[in-house]
């Protein structure tokens, strides 16, 4: 029995597939059930079991997750007490949605490490579902995305981040370019191109395009929302927008802002974390930095674009290896 044996089982409990268990390690199906099989071996139990209505724990499956997220979470702090000991860097992981990994955690984390030398950052991305067992399971220290709701996200604090509007934008020659204000339905039959949270039905978009019962033929997903803005430039569509971000493509003319009725929409992004006596120092210094005008200006007045003595490619953030 090994720890990723009782890290993928707690997963696949949590996030009740095999499937969103991999996504949140960043590893691929086969090596999640290949864990699962070898530690149904090793206790002579089924612990959780598909069936038509999703994934049910066996009595001793039960019985087992709690003691093993227990021991996932004593490994996970073995790490940065060795760190510690030996004076390097608090290393502090950070998961967020697609949208907030690509424009706002990087220079805001930049401008955290900048501040706090004493702790390195890492971003990675995941959906808003997956977030809440990231933390509980300490694969993350800290979330950013929607607000979490739920069972869940039950002993989990969060609080908002960051306020911002969101719009559609298109490629100056639409057919709507110009309009007057017309209501959202008007483009219900339109090709809507989104980043990976655009997919994620917790997330503002995934929200909105569930509501106006766009299907899936009509959603098309790029790597990013830059990638999403070009292709909406180029007449391939319309696509959701940060109203800051996507200022510059405005103001060039390469997009248009449509005239769609109440909008930009007033939103908010959150951060998510275990509650105080749970945290660690780095993710309590990042908390407190936050609420700095050095961090407000960071998340607002930027482009995603970090200097590139301070640039972390981004990565899974994972315990599998």
């Amino acid at each position: 029995m090994t720890l990723t044996q009782l890290e993928a089982f707690v997963l696949v409990a949590r996030l009740g597939s095999v499937r969103a268990a991999a996504d949140a390690l960043g590893v691929s199906e086969p090596a999640v059930s290949g864990a699962l099989a070898a530690l149904r071996n090793h206790l002579g139990d089924p612990l959780v079991t598909r069936t038509p209505t999703g994934m049910v724990l066996s009595p001793a499956g039960q019985r087992l997750v709690g003691i093993a997220s227990q021991m996932v979470n004593l490994a996970a702090e073995v790490e940065p007490a060795i760190r510690q000991a030996q004076g390097a860097p608090v290393r502090l992981r950070v998961a967020a949605t697609s949208t907030v990994a690509e424009f706002v955690a990087p220079p805001l984390l930049a401008a955290f490490t900048a501040r706090t030398p004493s702790v390195e950052a890492n971003v990675g991305t995941c959906s808003s579902d997956e977030m809440a067992a990231l933390l509980h399971d300490r694969l993350a220290d800290v979330c950013f995305g929607p607000r979490l709701t739920g069972e869940q996200a039950r002993g989990i604090d969060c609080e908002p981040m960051m306020r911002y509007r969101l719009a559609v934008v298109a490629s100056p020659a639409h057919r709507l370019a110009g309009a007057d204000g017309f209501p959202w339905q008007a483009l219900v039959d339109e090709d809507w191109l989104v980043d990976p949270s655009g997919t994620d039905r917790s997330t503002e978009v995934g929200m909105l395009l569930e509501h106006l019962h766009v299907g899936p033929e009509r959603v098309r997903v790029f790597p990013s929302l830059t990638a999403a803005w070009l292709a909406a430039a180029e007449g391939e569509g319309v696509a959701p927008a940060i109203a800051h971000l996507v200022l510059r493509d405005l103001k060039r003319g390469a997009l248009v802002q449509l005239n769609v009725t109440s909008t930009p929409v007033q939103l908010l992004w959150h951060v998510s974390t275990l509650p105080a006596p749970r945290q660690s120092p780095g993710v309590a210094a990042l908390r407190r930095f936050l609420g700095t005008p050095e961090a407000m200006q960071a998340m607002h007045h930027s482009d995603g674009g970090v200097p590139a003595s301070r640039f972390r490619p981004p990565v899974y953030v994972t315990l599998w290896s």
